[in-house]
């Protein structure tokens, strides 16, 4: 028996996790793939406050073993379903039950398809979802990033110094990342915009050799070859498992506000997975914190 169950091992679960074990309370982390999430493959933090440079595998890794070293229990599991069993929750995964009084949800997000023909055949073949795991592949070849946030535009830096040659495709003729990396980008010899621009054709044989783009206004059509295309255009939300009982909304984000508290008494939801404007390295870990605080006052009521 559990206080509280941690469902994903990211930033705002592991946060979650620390706030928890200080609390006293006993903490079980269940995560269906390893720790971290997805800043775990960012090459460089810079806007995490009170640290002005650390890579993402190393800031998670911290989290990480602070939790741990704080008590924290963490197990690779998959969970399939929660259920109320009067006030116990009941997590289930692939392989056990676990009984707890609160639960928080973290699970995140996973990146975005283009939903392309082709498309899922060809990664590890030219389609990637990761720039830093798989840029070096591609060194001195030409490739493409497809997105307007900041996930592209960091991409888009990373791949510029590995590559013969960098484009960068989004479907509007302004960025959602942070003016300083736009300009930034805009120093690069070796990067071109093609903007107000969607993919609308992925070529290959056994490897992808080219992409086909049309210009939204135009709607002229051009052929870009390149050996390699990093898909970055947003995250979307693994949540079925959770509903019901919590609400999701249409997306499939999980219903909760800036007390993460969903539809159900001792849910909590922290993080990318819940409804919310701004999802950023900060966000996740205040989320963080106020879940594990809201399930501790639960608890105590």
């Amino acid at each position: 028996m559990y206080d509280i169950i941690i469902i994903g091992a990211g930033t705002a679960g592991l946060s979650a996790a620390i706030y928890g074990v200080r609390a006293g309370k006993k903490v079980l982390v269940l995560e269906s793939a390893s720790y971290g999430g997805q800043i775990v493959t960012s090459p460089e933090v810079e806007n995490y406050p009170g640290i002005k440079k650390i890579s993402g595998f190393e800031f998670a890794t911290n989290l990480y073993e602070q939790a741990m070293e704080l008590g924290a229990e963490i197990e690779i599991a998959r969970v399939t379903q929660i259920r109320k069993d009067g006030v116990q929750k009941i997590v289930v995964t692939e392989e056990k039950e676990y009984a707890c009084r609160a639960v928080i949800l973290a699970s995140g997000a996973k990146n975005r398809p283009l939903g392309l023909a082709k498309e899922q055949e060809l990664i590890g073949k030219g389609i990637s979802y990761c720039a830093t795991c798989d840029g070096a592949f591609y060194k001195g070849k030409p490739v493409a990033v497809n997105g307007g946030g900041n996930t592209a535009l960091e991409d888009a830096a990373f791949l510029t110094g590995y590559c013969e040659k960098v484009y960068l495709i989004h479907r509007r003729d302004s960025f959602r990342g942070e003016h300083k990396q736009v300009e930034a980008l805009r120093q690069k010899a070796n990067l071109e915009f093609v903007l107000d621009t969607n993919i609308v054709k992925l070529i290959a044989d056994e490897r992808l050799k080219a992409i086909e783009v049309q210009n939204t206004k135009t709607k002229e059509t051009r052929v870009i070859e390149v050996s390699g295309l990093f898909v970055a255009i947003g995250q979307m939300p693994e949540n079925s498992a959770f509903s019901p009982p919590v609400q999701l909304d249409q997306a499939g984000y999980i219903i909760a506000g800036e007390d993460c508290k969903t539809n159900v008494d001792g849910i909590f939801a922290a993080g990318d997975c819940r409804t919310k404007t701004v999802r950023q390295l900060a966000t996740a870990a205040a989320d963080g914190a106020v879940a594990a605080l809201a399930a501790c006052e639960y608890i105590r009521a």
